[in-house]
C-alpha cells in the first residue's frame, strides 16, 4: 500500500469483510501486506474465470454483479449482488475448480487481491476465517435457493416486489443497492426482460405501491408491496 492513510482505510474495510470479522487485528494487518490494489472502472468486465482460480477477490467499494449469460440468445441472469465486506470465488477458493460466472463492475469497483495459494494458506493460520466460511456460503447459497425458486415457480410482477423488499433499508425504508439501476438490470437479477419490468414498475407506481424518480425508486406504501410480495392481489 502506497499511503498510511489508504492503508488504514483498507484495514478497516477488511474489519468488516464477511470472512475475516472476529479476527485479531494483527493477523488482519498481516494479511494486508500480501494484498494488492485492483480498480475496475465503471461497467468492466475485467475478471475471467482463469483469473479467479488463481486469485482471491475482497470487494471494498462499488458494486458487482456475478452473473451467467446463455450465449446462443444473449439472456442473463444475475445470481448475485456483490457488495462492500463480499468477496469472490468463494467456490474456487474451496474446491479449486473453474467456475463459469461472470462479473460486471455496476460502478467503479476497489478490489483487494491475494494470490489462491496465499489465501488459503491465511485460513489455515487463522481457523477463525474457517468458522465464518461456512455462514457466508449458506447465505450464498439461500440467495440461490431463492432465486431458482422465483424464477420456475413465481409470477413476475411477485417476484420484483420480493426484490425490491429485500434491499429496503429496515431502518430508512429506503431502497439500497438496486435504487439507480436500469431496467435491464433489475430484469437480469428476476429472470425476465426489461420491457416486462417496465410494465410491472408502472403498475406499481398506478397502485401507489412506488414512485419512479430519475435513478430512484421511493417506497410509498410499505403494505401494499408486502401484499405483492405475498401474490396476495392479482399480477
Amino acid at each position: 500500500m502506497k499511503s498510511e492513510k489508504k492503508r488504514f482505510k483498507y484495514f478497516q474495510a477488511l474489519q468488516q469483510n464477511e470472512l475475516l470479522k472476529g479476527l485479531k487485528d494483527e493477523d488482519l494487518l498481516l494479511i494486508l501486506d500480501d494484498l494488492e490494489e485492483e480498480i475496475m472502472p465503471k461497467n468492466t468486465c475485467s475478471i475471467s474465470n482463469l483469473r479467479t482460480l488463481q486469485t482471491f477477490y475482497f470487494v471494498i467499494s462499488g458494486r458487482l454483479k456475478a452473473y451467467h449469460v446463455e450465449k446462443n440468445n444473449d439472456r442473463e441472469l444475475t445470481y448475485f449482488l456483490l457488495k462492500k465486506g463480499d468477496v469472490l470465488d468463494i467456490l474456487c477458493l474451496l474446491d479449486g475448480g473453474e467456475h463459469r460466472i461472470y462479473y460486471e463492475s455496476l460502478d467503479r469497483v476497489v478490489l483487494l487481491t491475494i494470490p489462491m495459494f496465499k489465501m488459503k494458506n491465511w485460513i489455515i493460520k487463522n481457523p477463525g476465517i474457517n468458522k465464518n466460511l461456512l455462514p457466508y456460503l449458506s447465505k450464498q447459497v439461500r440467495i440461490l435457493e431463492e432465486c431458482a425458486s422465483n424464477v420456475t415457480l413465481i409470477p413476475i410482477a411477485t417476484r420484483l416486489a420480493r426484490l425490491i423488499l429485500n434491499h429496503i433499508n429496515s431502518e430508512s425504508q429506503e431502497l439500497e443497492l438496486i435504487n439507480d439501476l436500469s431496467n435491464d438490470e433489475i430484469a437480469n437479477l428476476i429472470g425476465s426482460t426489461r420491457a416486462v419490468v417496465n410494465r410491472h414498475l408502472q403498475q406499481f407506481k398506478n397502485d401507489g405501491i412506488i414512485n419512479i424518480g430519475r435513478q430512484k425508486v421511493e417506497i410509498k406504501d410499505l403494505k401494499l408491496l408486502l401484499d405483492k410480495a405475498q401474490g396476495r392481489f392479482s399480477n
